[in-house]
């Protein structure tokens, strides 16, 4: 099983040796990244393919399409939540779309759900088509399944302890991403993100938006899901993942250009 890919691979590049590796091109600059910066990208492209890779695939494919809710579900959750990886392959699984409210440590997203729930635990669903609210992946992961799709939970997020550890073993590698919230402006709408849970590229574009506290509306194009051909027809091709803002008019692929412009134009030091 290999995760939709972010373009084809480059022909390698000759390394720079001496100052000219440690050089930073200026971002609209001519020429290659330094060799630093290629190595950082390469290790963060590595251990996201890992925490994929010990996900065992939940939230890759479609398993069965859920009866879609006429308003959008809201989740609170942060990435490196194992608890809220549960919930957010369960999404893609069901091929459900979701408004994200990103709740890392420091988040101000999190006094929300201490007024409505009375706890930060996470994850959080509101269902705002029946009114109901509630904690506990496994909770969740059933109301979905009982409400929206076909009383079925995917197998491979019903496991129990086994579940628990595979979720517990793809945060493990990639501890410091998604955890803690960076400063960051409030963007005036929320932004729209095409993703499914186990893209390590996606990952990382999810990460940059859980750090900087920006909700987002999660459309879910998982292998299998009816919604890739809409999503083809807007972006030109099956490539994810692919943002875009409505407040700057913004559209783009690739998972380092979301960060660079996510941290550009939404970062604070």
């Amino acid at each position: 099983m290999a995760p939709d890919r972010e373009g084809s691979a480059a022909p390698p590049r000759a390394v720079p040796s001496g100052a000219a590796a440690h050089r930073r091109v200026a971002v609209g600059a001519a020429g290659p990244p330094c060799y630093c910066c290629a190595m950082n990208r390469s290790v963060d492209v590595a251990s996201s393919v890992l925490a994929t890779a010990l996900s065992v695939g939940a939230g890759y494919a479609v398993s069965s399409r859920a009866r879609q809710p006429e308003k959008l579900l809201e989740l609170y959750e942060f990435e490196s939540c194992p608890f809220c990886r549960k919930v957010r392959a369960a999404l893609t699984c069901f091929d459900l779309e979701a408004m994200i409210y990103p709740c890392p440590r420091g988040s101000r997203h999190r006094e929300v759900v201490k007024m409505r729930g009375g706890k930060a635990q996470f994850p959080y669903l509101v269902d705002p088509n029946t009114g109901k609210e509630m904690y506990e992946s496994d909770d969740i992961n059933r109301y979905l399944a009982d409400t929206y799709g076909d009383g079925k939970v995917p197998t491979r997020l019903s496991l129990g302890p086994l579940t628990f550890l595979t979720s517990g073993l793809a945060s493990a590698a990639r501890p410091t991403r998604g955890r803690k919230a960076r400063p960051a402006k409030a963007p005036e709408k929320p932004l729209e993100l095409w993703s499914f849970e186990v893209s390590p590229f996606c990952r990382i574009a999810r990460e940059a938006l859980c750090e900087l506290q920006i909700p987002y509306h999660l459309h879910n194009v998982g292998k299998g899901s009816p919604r890739r051909e809409s999503f083809v027809a807007r972006s030109g091709k099956m490539m994810v993942p692919y943002l875009f803002d409505p407040n700057t008019s913004k559209e783009m692929f690739e998972s380092a250009d979301i960060v660079a412009y996510l941290n550009q134009t939404y970062g604070e030091g």
